[in-house]
């Protein structure tokens, strides 16, 4: 049901903790299942240098956390907006239809911090 690539983040979770002087940190969450994430962002000249998560919830939650440092990490602010909950289901290698709310949260969760980066 889940990929090899799912069960290795969710065994070994990337960039998950606190980041010291982030550029910005927001927590978003879905109201429905009650699932939260917290991302962290220190962001120079346009570029994310680092990302961390916390991620309250089910395991995909915690696996897309996971999965969206990695992605954004080094990329420009611009490229990482770009980012889909589509590219982040094929890094992943898919989710179960019932559980595609956590690949939502995490895109969600990127492109408000991104927002509050330019101030919107």
């Amino acid at each position: 049901m889940y990929s090899e690539i799912f069960k290795d983040h969710l065994t070994h979770p990337r960039n998950a903790g606190e980041l010291a002087d982030p550029s910005v940190v927001v927590e978003e969450s879905n109201p429905i299942c009650g699932d939260r994430l917290r991302l962290a962002l220190r962001v120079c000249e346009g570029r994310i240098e680092e990302a961390r998560f916390l991620a309250y919830g089910c395991p995909p939650t915690l696996v897309c956390g996971s999965i969206i440092t990695e992605m954004i990490a080094g990329l420009s602010v611009q490229d990482a907006a770009r980012l889909t909950r589509q590219d982040l289901l094929d890094k992943l290698g898919g989710l179960p239809s019932r559980k595609m709310h956590a690949a939502a949260l995490a895109i969600e969760t990127l492109r408000l911090a991104l927002e509050r980066l330019r101030g919107d």
